[in-house]
C-alpha cells in the first residue's frame, strides 16, 4: 500500500450529503472482481449525458478543466454510505483520488479507504464550505495541502484546518501498512511474550506440541 504523508494537489468540491457506493460506482459499471478498470465508471451517473455513455457532462465538477487533475475531493456528511462493495474506493483510487474530506463517512467505507491508501479526513462543514468557497473563487488557485503528520489541511491563503482521523487508521496510512503489518512490526515483543508465558503456563501449549508430532 503506497504511504501517504502530505499531499499538495487540485481538490475538487463535491459538496452533496449522503453520496452513496452505487453513486460513487454503479453495479453496472463493475464488470470484474478486481481493482483495475474502474475509474471510467467512477460517479458514471453524474459524469457522463446519459445512462450507459461516455460523453461528458461539462457541468459535472470533475469534468471542468480546471478540476480534471484532482487528487482530493471536498464532500458532504455520510460520504460512502450503502452498500460494502470496496470497488468504490478502488474507482477512487485509479482515478487519482488520495484524500477525502468530509464531515463524516460510512463506517465502512471509511476503513476500505484506510486498507487502500486513500485518506478519509474530517473536518466541519463550516470549515469544509469556507474551503470549498476559496477554490471555486479561484482567488488563490485550485490546491490545497493535505498533511497527514500534523493532521492539517492547508489552503494557498494560508487557512489552516486541523483535521480528524482514527489514531490506528492514521499510523497505517502514514507507513503504508495494513492492521497485519502493524501487529508484525511488534513480533519480536509478541515471541517474547509467548517464551515468558511458556514458561509460566506450559500446559496451555501441551496439545499444540503434541499436534506438531510426527
Amino acid at each position: 500500500m503506497q504511504a501517504f504523508t502530505q499531499l499538495t494537489a487540485v481538490a475538487a468540491p463535491l459538496f452533496r450529503a449522503n453520496v452513496d457506493t452505487d453513486i460513487i460506482i454503479p453495479s453496472r459499471e463493475i464488470r470484474g472482481v478486481g481493482k483495475q478498470g474502474l475509474a471510467e465508471g467512477l460517479f458514471a451517473g453524474w459524469r457522463y449525458r446519459e445512462i450507459g455513455g461516455r460523453e461528458p457532462d461539462p457541468d459535472f465538477v470533475l469534468n471542468r478543466p480546471e478540476f480534471r487533475e484532482t487528487k482530493i475531493l471536498l464532500t458532504g456528511e455520510n460520504f460512502g454510505c450503502g452498500s460494502s462493495r470496496e470497488h468504490a474506493v478502488w474507482a477512487l483510487a485509479e482515478y487519482g483520488i488520495r484524500a477525502i474530506i468530509a464531515p463524516s463517512f460510512a463506517p465502512i467505507f471509511e476503513n476500505n479507504c484506510v486498507r487502500n491508501g486513500v485518506l478519509p479526513a474530517r473536518l466541519p462543514s463550516a470549515a469544509i464550505e469556507s474551503l470549498i468557497a476559496g477554490l471555486e473563487a479561484g482567488r488563490t488557485g485550485r490546491e490545497l495541502t493535505v498533511d497527514l503528520e500534523a493532521c492539517e489541511v492547508r489552503g494557498a491563503d494560508g487557512c489552516i484546518h486541523a483535521f480528524s482521523i482514527d489514531k490506528e487508521a492514521r499510523q497505517m496510512l502514514l507507513v503504508g501498512a495494513d492492521a497485519i503489518d502493524l501487529t508484525l512490526r511488534h513480533r519480536d515483543e509478541i515471541e517474547a511474550f509467548l517464551d515468558r508465558d511458556r514458561q509460566l503456563r506450559p500446559w496451555v501449549y501441551l496439545q499444540g506440541e503434541r499436534d506438531e508430532r510426527p
